[in-house]
């Protein structure tokens, strides 16, 4: 069995998808784990498309590089399927998550026959109702904790809040609006395929 889970981010600048992996990355490490979280850099503007990493191990990590082949994929962005071959070297028992409305009909047929876990959440939906506006990459971070099963939800919850509390000292306003945003996350992601 691999120790290591490896996970590739597709999202577009401006939407959280570098922040989430770096989250995740935190949280990971705060349980224990050893991690790796990074983004792919290029000539990123807002709106174009970016990617980030994260390596989660219970073994020191000793590779440094990009993954091409992920044990799972999270797509921030719907609009990215048929721009960018999420897929690539996803392997077959591993996952995608997508935040998306769309029918598992069109998402099979978008993905060119991948053969893994597909699973979906509306994240603008989660994100409007808890939030007040559209940050789709708080509910894409739950998500994929709970469908990688990285770390046990309530560990991965009192993680967040710290976090949050930290990161927006400056705005408690939002932090409630982040969790329940996390917590409606856990509960609608859901397996398609």
């Amino acid at each position: 069995m691999n120790d290591m889970i490896e996970i590739r981010w597709h999202g577009r600048g401006g939407q959280g998808a570098k922040t989430a992996s770096l989250l995740l990355a935190d949280a990971a490490f705060n349980t224990g784990k050893y991690i790796q979280g990074f983004p792919e850099y290029g000539p990123e503007r807002m709106g174009a498309p970016i990617t980030a990493y994260n390596r989660i191990s219970n073994t020191p990590i000793r590779i440094h590089s990009n993954i091409y082949d992920p044990d799972y994929v999270v797509v921030v962005d719907d609009t990215l399927l048929g721009v960018v071959d999420v897929t690539a070297g996803l392997k077959p028992d591993g996952a995608i998550v997508i935040n998306t409305t769309k029918d598992i009909d069109y998402l099979r047929k978008v993905l060119k026959g991948y053969t893994g876990g597909i699973y979906t959440i509306d994240a603008r939906k989660v994100s409007m109702e808890t939030l007040g506006k559209y940050f789709p990459n708080t509910p894409m971070l739950a998500a994929i904790v709970k469908v990688a099963n990285i770390m046990e939800e309530d560990d991965f919850l009192k993680d967040m809040e710290g976090s949050f509390k930290h990161k927006f000292a400056k705005k408690p306003e939002v932090i409630d609006g982040n969790m329940q945003a996390l917590k409606v996350a856990l509960k609608e992601v859901k397996k398609l395929a």
